[in-house]
């Protein structure tokens, strides 16, 4: 168990760390197309026929890499992809949906793809919805969008928060497969917010080109994935994840009977119900109710004032404990029990 409390760990600041990991993923996919980029300059060995841009993108990524690589056109391939299906220092990893919607696009088993979805699945299987909260690139733009929704609130421009039925994205993800299945591709990747950005930022700085990273290289994914984020500013805050993301709802189903999970100290609480206010997936920690849509990104850890939450190791989450044990209610409710005891 680990506590807030903790001398050896403070699990107050894990979000912060969930924001350092988020950023560094984020800044690891901006980086990868100007790798891809050095290792062709470097392969074709024509420096001198470069324009005065690509040279400086040369120049740069030499002096990144050469403390660290001496042969940059083979060893740079230790690194590539994005957070679909990439490499990440020789280890080969593919999300889940990735390798779900390959075998039903192929219509069979292909088991080398297949096993580079075997160390993200123990992860989502231990800690459920966690690449939602702590890798997914897509979460990094959601959250700054319901940054910017906070700062619209305030300049009296009311951001939507409408709720609709969470088993959608169930529905979108079976039909994603099953049409994956029809045509013959991989159909899922089109509407998967974090496939989308891996690939919009690649094409539109590799294939682009460093002179047109702003009007070239960026295709309808780029339009698709700023709808999202207008529909979760004005119509439902985190919608698309909450209700439409077939990668969300494939890792709730994996995650639902994870080992490790966020639970309510009752003894601690005091009802002030600020981690049910900061939760952007709209769960109810307040009543112990976190579910398999949770992805432990400890937000409401964070902002509890009593340190109320800690992290334990169990499949199934606590029935309704009653009201916090620091607040009104149950304060309440003692003096009411102890009012109609009778005397001794």
């Amino acid at each position: 168990m680990m506590t807030a409390k903790g001398n050896f760990f403070h699990i107050r600041h894990l979000n912060k760390l969930r924001w350092v990991v988020l950023s560094i993923v984020f800044l690891m996919l901006l980086l990868l197309p100007f790798i891809y980029l050095y290792q062709t300059y470097v392969a074709a060995h024509a420096y001198d026929l470069l324009p005065a841009s690509e040279k400086q993108i040369y120049n740069v990524m030499e002096k990144l890499t050469s403390p660290f690589v001496s042969d940059p056109e083979n060893q740079l391939d230790q690194i590539k992809g994005n957070t679909w299906s990439g490499t990440l220092f020789g280890l080969k990893l593919s999300d889940p949906l990735a390798v779900v919607s390959q075998a039903a696009a192929s219509q069979k088993f292909y088991w080398p793809f297949i096993l580079t979805g075997l160390i993200p699945l123990i992860f989502t299987l231990i800690l459920g919805r966690f690449y939602c909260g702590w890798i997914c690139p897509a979460t990094f733009l959601y959250e700054l969008n319901s940054n910017l929704a906070v700062l619209l609130n305030k300049m009296g421009i009311h951001s939507g928060n409408r709720r609709f039925d969470r088993r959608f994205k169930y529905l979108v993800l079976a039909v994603g497969v099953t049409l994956s299945a029809v045509a013959g591709a991989v159909l899922t990747a089109a509407i998967y917010p974090p496939a989308i950005v891996g690939r919009e930022i690649y094409y539109g700085i590799a294939q682009g080109g460093y002179s047109h990273v702003v009007l070239g290289g960026f295709g309808a994914g780029a339009v698709f994935f700023f709808t999202t984020l207008l529909f979760d500013l004005f119509v439902s805050r985190r919608g698309f994840c909450r209700y439409l993301c077939p990668g969300g709802a494939l890792y709730s189903l994996l995650g639902r009977y994870r080992v490790l999970r966020i639970q309510r100290v009752v003894e601690e609480c005091n009802d002030c119900a600020k981690c049910n206010a900061v939760c952007e997936f709209g769960l109810d920690p307040l009543r112990d109710s976190f579910g398999q849509e949770c992805n432990n990104c400890t937000a409401c850890i964070a902002i509890c004032p009593t340190d109320a939450f800690e992290f334990k190791f169990s499949v199934k989450d606590k029935v309704f404990q009653g009201p916090g044990h620091l607040g009104r209610s149950y304060r309440r409710g003692q003096e009411a029990r102890l009012m109609s005891e009778p005397d001794e």
